[in-house]
C-alpha cells in the first residue's frame, strides 16, 4: 500500500506532499454520472459494490494518495430511529425534527446492524485499493443540528435556542450522539479503515465559550476512542477556536481557505495540516490554479507536515482534467523547484 498519506497524518516528512480530495467521489466526475443515473443516492451508499466502485474512481483515474469512503454523514441516523431524504433543490432533510427534551425518546441508540453495508463497503475497498482508505463520520455537534434543524441551516436557530433554552436535554443529545458516533467509527475500524476524518461542518458558528461547553467534551472522546489510527478533524471557520481545537488531541487538522496556512501552522503546530485551497479557485485558470498551489505547498513546510487539499468538497462544475493536472503538480512540486 502506498502509505505517503499516512506517514504525514503522523506528522513526518514526506519526500513530497500526499493530496487527496474531499468530495472527490461525485457529480463532477463522467463516470460517477454514469453510475448515478441507474440509482438514486441513497441506493449507492446502501450498495456495498456500487459503494465501493464509486469511492474507487477517483483514485484510478486522479492518483491521489487516499480513498474515502463513498456514504453521508446523516446515514448514521437510519439505524437511530430518524428518516433521512435528498431531495433535489433541497438537500438532506431528516424527519422528525427533534426539538425539545420531550422528543428526544424518538432518538434511539445506534442499531449497528441496520448499516453493516457501510462496513461491507470497506471489507470490498481494503482488498482493491492500493492506498490508504479514510472512514468518516459528523460530529456530535454537527449531527446534532441536523436532527434539531430537519435539514441544513444558515441561522441555526433552532440548534440554539435548544442549547441555550435546556443545556441538560442538549448535553444529553450530545452524549447520546457520541457513544453512536464512537461504535460507528469503532466499526469502520474493525472493517479496516486506515484513518478516520471527522466532519464537525458546522462548529465554527459558536462562540469559543459555547465550543467548549458544547463540543470540546464531546469531539475529545470521540477521537480519544479511535487513536489506533490517524484521527483527521475538520472545522471550517476554525480560527476563533484555535486555543480549544488545539486541546482535541486530533493528529491532523484539515483547514479551510479562511486562513493562511502559514498562520495555520503557527495556531496548530503539533499537528499536521491539511488543506487549503478554496474549490472555486478549480473554476479559473490554470496559472492561478498552480500560483495558489505553490503558495500553499510553500507555506505547508512550515507546518508539522502537510497534506493538499481542498477547504472543502470538490464542486460540481469543476473539470475532472483540472484535478489530473492538480495532483500532477502537487506530486512533482518538490522536483520543479529544484
Amino acid at each position: 500500500m502506498r502509505d505517503i498519506f499516512i506517514k504525514a497524518c503522523n506528522g513526518l516528512k514526506t519526500d513530497y506532499t500526499p493530496v487527496w480530495f474531499m468530495r472527490q467521489a461525485g457529480r463532477y466526475m463522467p463516470e460517477y454520472q454514469r453510475v448515478r443515473q441507474k440509482y438514486d443516492f441513497l441506493t449507492m451508499c446502501r450498495t456495498p459494490e456500487i459503494a465501493a466502485e464509486v469511492t474507487m474512481q477517483p483514485v484510478r483515474i486522479l492518483d491521489v494518495d487516499a480513498a474515502i469512503l463513498f456514504s453521508d454523514i446523516l446515514i448514521p441516523l437510519e439505524a437511530m430511529g430518524i428518516k433521512i431524504e435528498f431531495i433535489e433543490e433541497k438537500g438532506p432533510q431528516v424527519h422528525p425534527a427533534i426539538r425539545t427534551s420531550a422528543q428526544l425518546n424518538q432518538l434511539k441508540p445506534l442499531e449497528i446492524e441496520k448499516i453493516q453495508y457501510v462496513f461491507e463497503a470497506i471489507r470490498i475497498l481494503i482488498r482493491e485499493l492500493n492506498v490508504p482508505l479514510i472512514g468518516f463520520a459528523a460530529s456530535p455537534f454537527t449531527l446534532a443540528t441536523y436532527i434539531i434543524e430537519g435539514a441544513s441551516s444558515k441561522e441555526f436557530i433552532n440548534s440554539k435556542k435548544f442549547m441555550f433554552s435546556d443545556k441538560e436535554s442538549f448535553h444529553k443529545l450530545m452524549a447520546m450522539l457520541t457513544d453512536s458516533m464512537l461504535l460507528y467509527l469503532k466499526e469502520q475500524l474493525k472493517a479496516g479503515v486506515n484513518a478516520i476524518q471527522i466532519f464537525d461542518t458546522w462548529a465554527g458558528i459558536l462562540s469559543p465559550f459555547d465550543y467548549e461547553l458544547f463540543v470540546k467534551p464531546y469531539v475529545k472522546r470521540l477521537i480519544e476512542g479511535l487513536k489506533s489510527v490517524p484521527v483527521i478533524y475538520f472545522c471550517p471557520n476554525a480560527t476563533g477556536l484555535a486555543d480549544q481545537i488545539n486541546e482535541t488531541e486530533a493528529d491532523v487538522l484539515s483547514i479551510d481557505w479562511r486562513i493562511d496556512i502559514s498562520d495555520a501552522s503557527r495556531l496548530f503546530r503539533e499537528k499536521t495540516i491539511q488543506g487549503n485551497l478554496d474549490p472555486l479557485t478549480l473554476l479559473g485558470s490554470e496559472d492561478e490554479i498552480f500560483k495558489r498551489t505553490t503558495y500553499i505547498l510553500t507555506g505547508g513546510r512550515k507546518a508539522r507536515s502537510h497534506i493538499f487539499n481542498l477547504g472543502h468538497g470538490v464542486n460540481i462544475h469543476t473539470k475532472v482534467d483540472t484535478l489530473k493536472k492538480l495532483v500532477d503538480f502537487v506530486h512533482n512540486f518538490k522536483h520543479k523547484e529544484e
